[in-house]
């Protein structure tokens, strides 16, 4: 009879095989859901799986691994969106991740991450608009919210990157309007310079600002006819040792041309230079050279070139860096390596018996001669041998002849051809090294007196050496030293001391050819001939014309090998032949390096009469001048200016 204790015993067994039970229908059910790409319904059986088993240790690790493969998944994918700016379906990933996974920290952080690239973009937006305005401040306050919350924003620093150009050009040096380029003809016999810059100003309608110090005395004589005056002004100043800086369109600052007022007025910029291919070594010696800059600092870490100087010799130095800064040509090598063997042996006779046995019966000793030679003497007993009688120096004795004859039937012909063929990609004027083949050790063994005895490896190259130097030139050729070495070992030497050596046979090739982009050159001629003959014979019956090579046996063994080398370059990259004008250009004068060349340039012809007279102010010879209409499609004609009463 079971006891009330037995029959609930009874009953917690079966509820909890009908939960085992359930639970691995469950586990079965999610694995095939997963397997069928229905992973969220599989995961959703598996968790169940999982509560209803909690004891079962592989449902909640299959669980676990199932569920961080799709997280994995998703998160890759909601990146990918968020990167490409699809914030609706990124957010959207993150809302399923964190469904999946509440704590998921990266879900968390991407949902914040897209409310922050919202507000950045509303904030571009708002740039952009204010530079379109012209309102560069106000762009570059929301520039700055932005990267300030994200350093790392492309769009952000490229917008910056247009503000700071912008500015740039806004803080370069100001340049005179047309007026300044417009022909003038100038007729001035020792005038005073004050007066014919007031002429000038008042012909022309450019300021001119004296420093305090230009003398009031200085004076001028000066003929020129249909010249600019821009070229007009920078000869006056020349020759009077004066200098300018523009102010602006129609304004000008002379001063003297002296160090200290040089100091006050010359502006200086500082430019880097991130250099991608030149030494800044050699780019320092350069810009020290050529420029005569003195405040110059170079990275070598960075690889950087910063330079203080005024703006014309900072464009100097643009120029000879943007000449050297140039990539290095590169030529992939196409090299094939043939080794061509050609082995011959003919190994035919028969091989006679070259030694007897004779037994001492006086002493007990087998005595073995070899060539007539005594080789060794063994003591053994008495034994059934043939005699010799006719030995008359072996009286007493017996001998044993071998009856074992050897028939030698050999032939061996093979050809063998060894290939390499690497490509390896060198710089101009790199050595390229190539070798294929083996390091074999070499022991030396060294004894010294109160330390002992020592040994040492060296390593001993051995194979196919080729060492390549090439020169590429501008005209898609390339020169190239050549060294080819093929070694082997012909045979191990061992020492009295016991150190191990190799005689090494080795055939070597050095020469300088010059090749076209594509061509391929063949070296060979790397010959190793060997003929050997050897021939064992019964002496006499073997010298027998016919019946000696019944008594003979001949051994002829031929071996030649050649070398042979193809190389083709290939051109991946080389230099471009700059234009003259970047090879040649105006670097200034002794004093003033990179400023603008001294000359008088030809003014374009004036055009014909014009419809409507250009605005401006004719001064005649008797020095009136009378106001003209302003047009602005029909060309000035050339500004006549002779010296008005009391220049001279």
């Amino acid at each position: 009879m079971k006891t009330p204790h037995s029959r609930w015993a009874w009953l917690a067994a079966l509820l909890l095989l009908n939960a085992c039970a359930t639970g691995q229908i469950a586990f079965d059910d999610g694995r095939a859901l997963i397997a069928q790409g229905r992973i969220e319904e599989g995961l959703a059986r598996l968790e169940t799986a999982m509560r209803e088993n909690p004891k079962r240790l592989e449902f909640r690790t299959y669980y676990l691994r199932a569920r961080d493969l799709y997280l994995a998944e998703l998160l890759a994918t909601a990146e990918k969106a968020r990167a490409a700016k699809q914030f609706p379906e990124a957010e959207a990933l993150y809302r399923r991740i964190l469904e999946l996974d509440p704590n998921n920290r990266r879900a968390l952080q991407g949902v914040e991450a897209i409310a922050l690239d919202r507000r950045h973009e509303e904030a571009l937006t708002r740039a952009v608009k204010s530079l379109e305005e012209g309102d560069t401040e106000a762009a570059r306050l929301g520039l700055r919210q932005i990267l300030m919350e994200n350093p790392a924003h492309a769009q952000a620093r490229a917008l910056e990157a247009r503000i700071e150009e912008k500015d740039a050009a806004r803080r370069a040096t100001p340049t005179l309007g047309a007026a300044f380029r417009k022909p003038v003809t100038l007729e001035f016999r020792e005038a005073n310079l004050r007066a014919i810059f007031e002429v000038l100003s008042q012909t022309t309608g450019i300021n001119f600002i004296f420093d305090r110090d230009v003398r009031p005395d200085l004076r001028a004589t000066l003929f020129v006819r249909n010249t600019s005056i821009e070229d007009v002004i920078n000869l006056l100043l020349v020759t009077n040792q004066l200098e300018k800086r523009v102010l602006n369109e129609n304004t000008v600052l002379i001063y003297p041309n002296t160090p200290a007022k040089a100091k006050e007025y010359q502006e200086l910029v500082v430019r880097m230079f991130y250099l991608t291919n030149a030494d800044v070594k050699q780019t320092l010696n350069m810009i020290k050279t050529l420029v005569k800059t003195r405040d110059v600092f170079i990275d070598e870490r960075l690889n950087l070139l910063v330079m203080k100087d005024t703006p014309a010799a900072i464009r100097l130095a643009e120029k000879l860096i943007a000449a050297q800064d140039q990539a290095e040509p590169e030529v992939v090598l196409e090299v094939e390596v043939m080794e061509v063997k050609r082995n011959r042996l003919l190994d035919l006779g028969i091989q006679w018996p070259n030694q007897f046995t004779a037994l001492n019966l006086a002493t007990q000793n087998v005595q073995t001669f070899q060539g007539g030679v005594n080789v060794v003497t063994t003591p053994v007993q008495a034994q059934n041998v043939v005699t010799v009688d006719t030995l008359r120096n072996l009286t007493g004795a017996q001998v044993a002849v071998s009856p074992n004859l050897q028939l030698n039937l050999k032939k061996e012909d093979g050809d063998a051809q060894i290939l390499a063929n690497p490509r390896i990609r060198v710089r101009n004027k790199e050595k390229a090294r190539i070798h294929i083949g083996e390091r074999v050790p070499v022991i030396t063994t060294t004894t010294t007196a109160n330390v002992g005895v020592s040994e040492s490896v060296n390593y001993l190259d051995v194979g196919l050496k080729l060492d390549v130097e090439p020169l590429i030139s501008l005209d898609n050729e390339v020169s190239m030293r050549v060294g080819l070495e093929v070694s082997s070992i012909v045979r191990e030497i061992r020492s009295q001391s016991g150190s191990l050596t190799y005689q090494v046979g080795t055939r070597t090739a050095t020469t300088v050819l010059r090749l076209k982009d594509g061509e391929t050159q063949a070296l060979a001629g790397l010959i190793s001939d060997e003929d050997r003959q050897n021939a064992s014979k019964v002496p006499g019956l073997g010298d027998l014309p016919l019946l000696g090579r019944l008594f003979s046996s001949q051994r002829d063994e031929t071996a030649k090998t050649e070398i042979i080398l193809l190389i083709t370059p290939r051109i991946v990259r080389n230099l471009v032949r700059p234009e003259m004008a970047a090879m040649e250009f105006p670097s200034g004068t002794e004093a003033a390096v990179g400023g603008a060349s001294l000359e008088l340039r030809p003014a374009p012809e004036p055009a014909a009469a014009p419809l409507r007279p250009v605005g401006r102010k004719a001064v005649s010879p008797a020095g009136s001048m009378a106001p003209a209409d302003e047009s602005a499609e029909t060309p000035s004609p050339p500004v006549t200016v002779v010296p008005p009463t009391g220049s001279q």
